[in-house]
């Protein structure tokens, strides 16, 4: 008689627990949620601070390698040729040439969770340098 009294305290405290488990999750769901924003919001900024190194990069390369005339339209359209779609809107490419060394700077909107929507108060900068290529 015992074991059974048992066993149905023991089904009875599970039915208890299930709806407790019920309610704690329901409690973190919020919590969970924010968690995976935050996160793919710095997914999103790390992202944008590879995009600005990479266009900074690409766009240096062209410069040096196009006529000193020519340098500032290949460094612009080279530094925006690579980003995407969504980041190129606020992008902002600059190159100058001092003392045989080519720089490029590019700065980026960091977007706010979607990319090509809203964008954070604050940019992501991309900086790169080579020197000039001589021609024979």
């Amino acid at each position: 008689m015992r074991t059974r009294t048992t066993a149905r305290s023991a089904a009875a405290r599970a039915r208890r627990d299930a709806g407790q488990v019920t309610i704690e999750f329901l409690g973190m769901t919020p919590t969970i949620i924010v968690t995976l924003v935050v996160l793919w919001q710095l997914v999103l900024v790390g992202y944008t601070f590879t995009l600005a190194g990479n266009a900074a990069d690409e766009a240096v390369r062209a410069a040096t390698a196009a006529a000193p005339g020519d340098r500032p339209g290949a460094c612009r359209q080279a530094g925006l040729e690579k980003l995407p779609d969504a980041w190129q809107g606020g992008a902002a490419v600059d190159c100058g040439t001092a003392g045989g060394y080519v720089t490029a700077d590019v700065d980026l909107r960091v977007p706010l969770l979607f990319p090509g929507a809203f964008g954070l108060p604050f940019d992501v900068q991309g900086h790169a340098g080579a020197v000039e290529e001589e021609k024979d």
